[in-house]
């Protein structure tokens, strides 16, 4: 918080008087002893989204009254009903813009929780105004916007979380623990599954088929549509649906792929892959069905990442990732029911000694063979893996907002970028699958990933989608 919020919220509320000259901070103990949270003790919040993630987002983060919320943001008035009515003495507004520039002085942290291709600008435009930041995952839309914002953390020195809750978890830490001290030797290879998409993938968009609706009187569709190229509105777009297409979505990968891939990144500590390659499926039509795979995510995927290790033992690793209903072979020694008995996905470690699999945040871990593991083999988590765990992701963040920069959240932009860039290397392989030349599709092929410099070295084609133009009068 800067010095100016801090003093504008110390206000003296006996008999509606405020200090002119000076400002007095009453420590909560005089004021109405234990569980007593005095006015500057509070973290005064602006959301922008108000709808679906944000339901929890929002409520975690008041936390019954412990923080407020100040401002209110979003583009559908059907989504920010609830939200009003909970707190009405709110300013409420539709451009986060307008919120920022009337009401930003009363505000010390905001939480984003728009679809994917408005997240870079918005939390980009709160730090630059030293506001605290909790976007949702994926961090960004883009490979450049996710390099951006963990830099622009750092240069505002502001805290930031972004919303994969499950590395505040337990099951987390007990994986990585377990990882880093070897317990299952040296691991080489890492399988991630996904039951997403559960919206429409791989279906002919309304855009494609040139279909309209009426906009909703509700809904702004200029400022819905933000950083995205224009098109018309449609109902198969919102509310949630949109994640389905690339103008504004990540599909199944960008959705979940930062639960599931941020244990293993965590665990092997790993940062950006040096290739990756994919294959996606297809669809019966009465055309190739690639056709209107520029506008709309297929409906499964198989990605493979390599790394560089930092195990001496181990040249590289291998990551593959599994969305659609696709899912890896079963090894030698792992039970399929149990490889895969949660709905959600799952993931697996294979090492020199042994498996670990565990399901959605690593929940649930296991090692295999049963036959050479028990549970008792699994660590508990140890210092300072356990680090800011027991509150809960939002609170986690809300209270590191009150310390200040450099206090500890689980998933700042310092990890949360890399890991989400890692994440949306996998949507550039998938669109540059569908690359054409001379009307004829290029297919799979192997791209090679220079981080440092955000390029791909052997496909030019590829690289334009590591930074999109933004439609309209946004920026970072």
């Amino acid at each position: 918080m800067s010095s100016n919020q801090t003093v504008s919220r110390r206000k003296f509320l006996q008999g509606g008087v405020l200090a002119t000259t000076s400002f007095l901070i009453v420590p909560r103990h005089v004021l109405g002893g234990k569980g007593f949270i005095a006015p500057s003790d509070k973290l005064n919040i602006a959301a922008v989204g108000c709808g679906g993630k944000a339901d929890v987002n929002i409520r975690l983060a008041y936390n019954n009254g412990t923080d407020n919320m100040v401002a209110l943001c979003d583009v559908d008035d059907r989504q920010a009903k609830k939200f009003r009515a909970k707190f009405p003495s709110a300013p409420y507004f539709q451009d986060y813009r307008e919120m920022f520039d009337k009401v930003g002085k009363t505000f010390d942290a905001v939480i984003v929780s728009t679809p994917d291709h408005m997240h870079a600008p918005i939390a980009m435009a709160a730090m630059q105004l030293g506001k605290h930041v909790y976007v949702e995952k994926p961090l960004t839309h883009d490979i450049y916007e996710a390099r951006m914002l963990t830099e622009a953390a750092r240069k505002y020195k502001v805290v930031t979380q972004m919303g994969n809750q499950g590395s505040s978890g337990d099951a987390t830490r007990i994986i990585e623990t377990a990882i880093q001290t070897n317990v299952i030797g040296h691991v080489h290879t890492v399988y991630c599954w996904t039951n997403r998409p559960v919206w429409p993938q791989g279906v002919k968009s309304p855009k494609d088929k040139g279909e309209s609706q009426p906009v909703p009187p509700e809904v702004n569709w200029p400022l819905w549509l933000g950083t995205a190229p224009y098109r018309d509105y449609h109902e198969a777009y919102m509310p949630t649906r949109w994640r389905g297409y690339w103008d504004f979505g990540t599909g199944a990968l960008g959705d979940m792929g930062c639960h599931f891939m941020d244990v293993p990144f965590r665990a092997l500590k790993l940062k950006y892959p040096t290739s990756v390659e994919c294959s996606v499926g297809s669809v019966y039509s009465d055309f190739f069905v690639e056709a209107f795979y520029d506008d709309v995510c297929p409906p499964s995927s198989a990605i493979h990442l390599t790394f560089p290790s930092n195990d001496k033992k181990v040249k590289e690793i291998k990551l593959s990732w599994f969305d659609g209903g696709i899912r890896p072979q079963v090894p030698e020694g792992v039970d399929y029911n149990d490889m895969f008995s949660e709905i959600d996905g799952g993931m697996l470690f294979i090492g020199t000694k042994g498996m670990l699999a565990g399901g959605l945040f690593g929940n649930n871990p296991k090692l295999f063979p049963t036959s050479k593991f028990s549970d008792k083999d699994l660590p508990a988590p140890q210092k300072p893996l356990v680090e800011g765990k027991t509150e809960g992701h939002q609170q986690q963040w809300v209270k590191a907002c009150k310390q200040g920069y450099g206090a500890y959240t689980s998933s700042s932009f310092d990890e949360a970028g890399p890991l989400t860039e890692t994440v949306l290397m996998g949507n550039l392989a998938t669109r540059s699958y569908l690359a054409r030349e001379n009307d004829k599709f290029i297919g799979r092929k192997k791209l090679f990933w220079d981080g440092d410099n955000m390029k791909i070295t052997n496909f030019d084609y590829a690289n334009q989608f590591v930074k999109r133009k933004y439609n309209g009068n946004y920026s970072l």
